[in-house]
C-alpha cells in the first residue's frame, strides 16, 4: 500500500505535464486566415457637401413707436394676418413734466399776446371805419392779430400732442400701425409695459415683427474647405428636422464674400431661396441641413472604398481579384467620382468579379 501511492502521484504527475505540452503544442501552431469577397455593382455616386442653419422669411420688418410710453392697447397676436396700415396698438403717453410745463406756459402767454393783438385790430378797425387811419395802418394790426391765432394754435396743439400724443389735426403719433403687408411672427411685449421711441441713442422697443411667411429663405453656414466648391445657383436638398420624411428643393442665391470664426473655424454664411407648394406649412426658425451636390455620376459601376489598394511607388490604385478560393490575383483598376464610402470604377473590373476584402477571418483551430 504504501508503494501503492507514490507511484499514482508520479503518474498524475507525468499525465499532467502531457497534457500541457499537448496544449502549448496546439497553441503554436499557425491558424489559416480566410479572407471575405465582396462585388462590384451599380450605384449613383453623389458627392455633396452639407450646410447647416435655419429656415427664416426673406423679408421681417420690426415695427417700432414713434413716442415713448406704456403700451396701452395691443391689438394684434403672432399668427395674425396684417396689411400696411393696419392699427397694431395704442400708447398712453406719460408726459415729461419740464417738457408739460413748458408747454403750459407757451400756451398761456400765446393767449395773452393773441387778446393783445385781437383788442388793438377791434380798436384800430373802429378807427379805420371813422376815416381816422388808414388801410396800410390796419392791415399792420390785422397781420398781428392772424400771427396771435396762429401762435396759440400751435401752442394748444402741441400741449395736446404732449399731453395724449394726439392733436385737432388728426396728427396721431400714440398709434402704431403696420407699414407692410404679411403674418405677425413675433409680438415681444404685454399690455401695460413701457415702450421707447426709436432715437439716436436707442433702437427702440419692437411692437411687433411682421414678415411674408410665403418667401421663405435657408439660411445656413458652410466651412471654408468646402465654400471653394460651390457658386450661386446650385441646387439644395434641404431636410427640415420638424419635418419627417420630406426634402425641400432650394437654390443657392448668395455666398458671404468674408468668412466668420465660429469656435475656431472659419465658416461662410449662405442663403437659399426655397421652394414651397401652397400646402407646405414652414415655419419660422426651424432649424435644418442642405445637402449641396457638387457632383453625380448616376447608375455606374462602383466599388467600396474599403477594398482599395494603392501601389507604394506609383500610388496607382489596384484590387485583388479571386481566381480560385482564397488566391488571388493584382488587376490595376482606374477610378472616378467617389463619395467617401463607394467609388466609381472606370474600368478594370466587372460586376461578376469577387474582390478581396483587406480584412480576415481566421478559421477554428481543428484540434479544439
Amino acid at each position: 500500500m504504501k508503494r501503492i501511492v507514490p507511484i499514482l502521484i508520479t503518474l498524475a504527475v507525468i499525465a499532467g505535464i502531457i497534457k500541457t505540452m499537448l496544449f502549448l503544442y496546439g497553441k503554436s501552431q499557425t491558424v489559416p486566415e480566410v479572407f471575405g469577397t465582396e462585388q462590384a455593382s451599380i450605384r449613383d455616386i453623389v458627392r455633396k457637401t452639407v450646410a447647416t442653419g435655419s429656415i427664416v422669411p426673406r423679408q421681417q420688418v420690426e415695427i417700432k413707436p414713434r413716442v415713448s410710453g406704456v403700451l396701452e392697447e395691443l391689438l394684434v397676436e403672432p399668427g395674425d394676418i396684417v396689411k400696411a396700415g393696419q392699427k397694431l396698438a395704442t400708447i398712453k403717453i406719460i408726459p415729461n413734466m419740464i417738457n408739460l410745463n413748458s408747454a403750459e406756459s407757451s400756451v398761456k402767454s400765446a393767449r395773452i399776446s393773441f387778446t393783445s393783438a385781437k383788442a388793438e385790430f377791434a380798436r384800430n378797425q373802429g378807427l379805420f371805419d371813422k376815416g381816422v387811419i388808414s388801410a396800410t395802418e390796419l392791415s399792420q394790426f390785422r397781420l398781428q392779430f392772424k400771427l396771435g391765432q396762429q401762435r396759440l394754435q400751435s401752442a394748444q396743439s402741441n400741449l395736446q400732442l404732449i399731453k395724449s400724443g394726439a392733436s385737432g389735426g388728426n396728427k396721431v403719433s400714440n398709434v402704431v400701425t403696420s407699414t407692410v403687408d404679411g403674418m405677425v411672427i413675433e409680438v415681444p411685449p404685454k399690455e401695460g409695459a413701457s415702450v421707447t421711441e426709436a432715437n439716436t441713442f436707442n433702437a427702440g422697443t419692437t411692437i411687433a415683427s411682421i414678415a411674408d411667411m410665403n418667401d421663405m429663405i435657408f439660411e445656413g453656414k458652410v466651412d471654408e474647405s468646402e465654400v471653394g466648391k460651390i457658386k450661386v445657383g446650385m441646387k439644395l436638398d434641404i431636410k427640415i428636422g420638424a419635418i419627417d420624411g420630406k426634402t425641400f428643393e432650394g437654390v443657392l442665391e448668395y455666398i458671404a464674400p468674408k468668412g466668420a470664426s465660429v469656435d475656431g473655424a472659419i465658416q461662410f454664411e449662405l442663403r437659399a431661396a426655397l421652394t414651397l407648394k401652397p400646402t407646405d406649412i414652414v415655419r419660422a426658425g426651424y432649424s435644418a441641413n442642405a445637402d449641396i451636390v457638387l457632383k453625380r455620376m448616376d447608375k455606374v459601376l462602383s466599388i467600396s472604398e474599403s477594398v482599395l489598394r494603392f501601389d507604394k511607388e506609383s500610388k496607382e490604385p489596384y484590387v485583388e481579384v479571386e481566381t480560385s478560393p482564397q488566391h488571388y490575383e493584382r488587376r490595376d483598376i482606374e477610378v472616378g467620382l467617389s463619395d467617401g464610402i463607394y467609388i466609381e470604377v472606370v474600368k478594370g473590373i466587372t460586376e461578376s468579379d469577387k474582390i478581396k476584402k483587406l480584412s480576415a477571418v481566421r478559421a477554428e483551430n481543428k484540434g479544439k
